[in-house]
């Protein structure tokens, strides 16, 4: 008769090493993206979302 596995054999997650390791790879693949920054194009319409537009604030 087979029984439930307890919670410490379930626990599936990765260990440290792992996650390490994934994270290297990650930070190597993307490492060039990230240094590329934003567009300028991208940067503008950021900018315009964080300004508060005209209209509010205004309660009529």
């Amino acid at each position: 008769m087979h029984t439930a596995p307890s919670a410490e054999k379930a626990h599936t997650g990765l260990n440290r090493e792992i996650q390490v390791k994934i994270g290297q790879q990650l930070r190597a693949m993307y490492d060039g993206i990230v240094q590329e920054g934003v567009p300028d194009r991208f940067a503008e319409l950021l900018s315009k979302l964080d300004k508060p537009s005209e209209d509010e604030g205004k309660a009529e």
